[in-house]
């Protein structure tokens, strides 16, 4: 039992965590999207209306949480395919090191970009 609890300490179970929290919550997200997509594109509502609720800083706060939850997905799925197709080394706690900050940076990019 002891075991258990040391290895939810590793550095890789958090980019595991965070790797599979992502996809759930893009999961979620992307259906949403598209269907607010589908009803502007095919004029089942307004969408001055809906680019209007866009403009809000709270949105465009949100749509940086899914660029930062894009760009984890999209590093995480990187370590995971050197894990894969990569010897084991030490070198592992630095690649999620580096995963994280560059996904950090895309968020922040973004959201620099969205204000």
């Amino acid at each position: 039992m002891n075991r258990n609890r040391g290895l939810r300490r590793h550095s890789s179970y958090w980019a595991f965590a965070v790797h599979r929290a992502s996809g759930l919550l893009l999961g979620i997200f992307l259906p949403i999207h598209l269907w607010v997509l589908s009803t502007i594109i095919t004029g089942a509502s307004d969408s001055s209306g809906s680019l209007d609720w866009a403009n809000n800083p709270w949105v465009k706060f949100g749509e940086g949480g899914v660029a930062m939850l894009l760009a984890a997905h999209l590093t995480g799925g990187l370590r995971l395919l050197a894990i894969e197709f990569l010897p084991w080394g030490d070198w592992q706690k630095t690649a999620i090191a580096v995963a994280c900050g560059v996904s950090l940076m895309i968020a922040l990019s973004y959201l620099l970009r969205a204000f």
